[in-house]
């Protein structure tokens, strides 16, 4: 930055030095900030050799371009009265750089008229400023006119083009490109694994990854970078291979760690993003903001808050914020920790909110049974002038049933129309769960036969879900039906019927259910909970012997059962799925995996220190009769998250007042 730096020295002893071309071109070279290149370009101005000359007019161009001054560099453009082709991509190129392209678009337009024949590096940024303009019918002249002066084999145009049929959604056509191009790059086959990407289409991106491979083109960070947009839901295989990837990159910046942080996340394993995030530090790449609103969702998900904490503190201490996507995370973060003070406190110290902001801490509220607290915000961004969407009723809904707020719940739903809306089966489904855990089973049966669409598994759920919770066989049995109709490989809904029967006494009927279930290889999904300690994160499976101090874990466990019998604890045995034994049955609930991680939690932590538990199912009655009970005996104030909501238990009471 030398010539930056003394460039006000220059202008000092302009009398004594002579303003010649080269140090303009030095000066120039270094990029100056807008002020400087003002006060150079007026001494351009005043010289009549460089006003005119066209190595500084060009560059003046591209400086300001790079300063998002793109019209002062048109005013330089129009001035030049001997233009050549170069001075027309500048042109384009400062355009599209600063997203401008239909004025991008025109002075390709203007060549032509002009009479000048675009060239190889024209091609590119006009293709690129038609498929950001959505103009596939742009692209397709463009294309054309590639084709009747030969440069459709060129390598740099064939990449323009791959890209601009790849965000026009062309994807035959941008496949057809690639194969066509005679000699392909790293940047060609990342152009087409991106177009894939960009479309979901996952597996045909990967399949070109291992094409490259087999042409001895290596991907890079590039083409990791390239597969993000659809790194979602997909297949272990497919992750396995990605990982392979990113293994073999001889040089990992942030951008590869990055993708594959978010390739765990998005695909529910929150224990590999947090250990990759430890790894990336450990190897001295520093992160950045993607980095960590990436990581974020797995540290709420396994309610690791101590650590949800440590990168919060980063984010400070390195000046990240304010960020909306990383305040949003974080509000996200605090709320599946349970912790509503935190998610507040950054909703609070937001500059600018928009409706994700709003809408997860008005899930946050709903979660944790605070259902006044979310219909109170939610009105809040009504009247700060912000229009709900759709995803926010769905949490506002959802807060609503959480809460047993029924009549706000019919308030809210009837709203929808108000705001322009159109119901959706989410907001249906919330509306079935509201008159569930209402106990209106038969409302919400006739509720769903009314519905205008089809109901799906998000609405048979909460129904069958709240035949059990109040006994209803009939309805439960016709709910049940429906599901496994439409999942007949779920083993969730087999274990709510057979629960169904059981509190019925029907245990031929029990039987008959999990006869079905081996027959067609159907396992129950084993309860998992997760606990964090000293910046890890335990996990524990119903039954476990596996960890390190289970020999403790279980003495504890058999100290604070007998405890709380004293307390007048009795097991909730009619909730078993087998006709067994009582003492069975007890020695079955007393094993669940929420159980030994809060007695690991209990040996292993100060007195006073809140557990936080995170389960992969809906937490039973008798672990949260238990999980009350423990509270009161241990002094503690212990939170459990579960698929549904929050449970915050202190002083022997539960924040869902039992209505979860």
């Amino acid at each position: 930055m030398k010539a930056i730096a003394s460039l006000s020295r220059y202008f000092a002893t302009a009398r004594q030095l002579s303003f010649t071309e080269d140090l303009c071109n030095r000066i120039l070279d270094q990029y100056p900030d807008i002020n400087t290149l003002k006060k150079l370009h007026g001494k351009v101005l005043n010289d009549q050799y460089l006003r005119w000359n066209p190595s500084v007019g060009i560059k003046l161009m591209r400086v300001y371009a790079a300063c998002g001054e793109p019209g002062l560099a048109r005013h330089i453009f129009d001035e030049i009265t001997d233009k050549n082709v170069v001075f027309f991509n500048v042109m384009i190129r400062s355009y599209v750089n600063n997203h401008l392209y239909k004025d991008a678009l025109l002075v390709y337009k203007t060549m032509y008229t002009q009479g000048f024949v675009p060239d190889m590096y024209t091609y590119p940024c006009v293709l690129k400023a038609s498929s950001r303009s959505d103009s596939l019918w742009v692209g397709l002249q463009i294309h054309g006119a590639v084709l009747k002066i030969g440069l459709d084999l060129n390598l740099y145009v064939g990449n323009g083009l791959i890209a601009m049929y790849g965000k026009c959604k062309s994807l035959k056509e941008a496949q057809q490109v690639l194969d066509e191009i005679p000699c392909r790059d790293v940047v060609s086959w990342n152009s087409m694994v991106s177009v894939y990407a960009q479309n979901g289409r996952f597996n045909d991106a990967l399949e070109l990854c291992r094409e490259m491979e087999a042409l001895n083109l290596k991907p890079n960070d590039c083409t990791m970078a390239s597969l993000l947009p659809a790194v979602t839901n997909t297949t272990s295989d497919n992750v396995l291979y990605v990982k392979e990837m990113f293994l073999k990159l001889t040089k990992k910046s942030v951008i590869s760690w990055n993708v594959m942080i978010a390739m765990y996340v998005n695909n529910s394993m929150p224990k590999e993003a947090v250990v990759l995030y430890s790894q990336m530090e450990a190897n001295g790449v520093e992160p950045d903001v993607v980095s960590i609103v990436s990581v974020l969702p797995a540290y709420g998900d396994l309610s690791a808050l101590s650590l949800g904490r440590r990168v919060h503190k980063f984010a400070e201490r390195k000046k990240l914020l304010p960020n909306l996507l990383l305040e949003n995370a974080l509000i996200d973060m605090y709320a599946k920790c349970g912790c509503l003070r935190d998610a507040r406190a950054v909703f609070n110290q937001m500059q600018f909110r928009d409706v994700v902001s709003w809408t997860s801490i008005i899930s946050a509220y709903g979660k944790c049974g605070q259902g006044r607290d979310a219909v109170a915000v939610f009105a809040e961004m009504r009247n700060s002038g912000l229009n709900p969407d759709s995803i926010a009723f769905v949490s506002v809904l959802a807060a609503c049933s959480h809460a047993g707020l029924l009549d706000d719940g019919r308030y809210y739903f009837n709203l929808m129309a108000e705001c322009g809306i159109t119901p959706k089966l989410e907001h249906f489904a919330c509306v079935v769960d509201l008159l569930g855990r209402a106990g209106k089973i038969d409302e919400a049966y006739g509720f769903i036969r009314q519905m205008p669409l089809e109901p799906d598994e998000r609405v048979w759920g909460p129904l069958l879900s709240a035949c059990r919770v109040y006994s209803n066989m009939n309805i439960g049995i016709l709910a049940a039906d429906k599901l496994l109709m439409l999942n007949p490989e779920h083993s969730g809904y087999y274990v709510l019927l057979s629960n169904i029967y059981a509190k019925a006494g029907r245990w031929a009927d029990v039987a008959a259910i999990r006869s079905i279930m081996e027959r067609k290889g159907i396992k129950k999904l084993p309860g998992i909970s997760n606990v964090e300690l000293n910046d890890g994160v335990h996990t524990f499976l119903a039954g476990d012997h596996s960890h390190p101090q289970s020999k403790k874990i279980y003495e504890e466990l058999d100290v604070l059962v007998g405890k709380m019998k004293e307390l007048g604890y009795m097991p909730e045995t009619d909730s078993a799925l087998h006709d067994v034994e009582e003492e069975d049955k007890e020695y079955h609930l007393a094993v669940h995996s929420e159980k030994l991680a809060v007695a690991f939690a209990i040996i292993n932590t100060k007195p006073g220190t809140p557990i936080r538990v995170t389960k992969n199912l809906r937490v039973c009655g008798d672990c949260h009769v238990a999980a009350k009970l423990i509270s009161k005996i241990a002094e503690r104030e212990i939170i459990i998250r579960d698929t549904h909501r929050f449970h915050h238990f202190q002083e022997g009471c539960c924040s869902c007042g039992d209505y979860w």
